[in-house]
């Protein structure tokens, strides 16, 4: 029997363009997709949808990616999640800024499906089954 399974994957951004962008490719490629337009709604969807990865903003109203992501990380339960943060800024500074908040990845925008889907593959599965028991907490 095969317990492989695929990722659940949680898409934030307040454009519905790249929403509905990343919904189709990972929908296509067989993931369970859940979609967040802000921080806030992210952090609510974190907790009931438990994701295997984060794609997030960086830019978004109230609640930016880069706090997202920090307060993700905070948490001992969802640290494990690995973040890849979506942006059309790619400077150093901003990468640098993703880091100091956690964030396991950057990924400019507009992205390809191929971009996407290599970019779960860095992350899924996970390199240590040591998440698997704070889930079960």
């Amino acid at each position: 029997m095969n317990t492989e399974r695929k990722p659940r994957i949680l898409v934030v951004d307040d454009s519905n363009t790249i929403r509905r962008s990343a919904e189709i490719f990972l929908g296509q490629a067989g993931y369970e997709v859940m979609l967040a337009e802000d921080g806030f709604s992210a952090l609510a969807k974190v907790v009931d949808f438990m994701p295997d990865i984060i794609f997030i903003d960086v830019m978004m109203p109230r609640l930016d990616g880069y706090q997202t992501c920090a307060l993700i990380k905070q948490n001992p339960k969802f640290r494990h999640i690995p973040v890849i943060m979506l942006t059309s800024k790619d400077g150093v500074f901003d990468r640098a800024r993703g880091q100091l908040v956690g964030s396991d990845e950057y990924l400019t925008k507009p992205f390809t499906k191929n971009e996407l889907l290599a970019a779960i593959a860095r992350h899924w599965p996970p390199k240590s089954e040591a998440h698997a028991s704070v889930q079960g907490e």
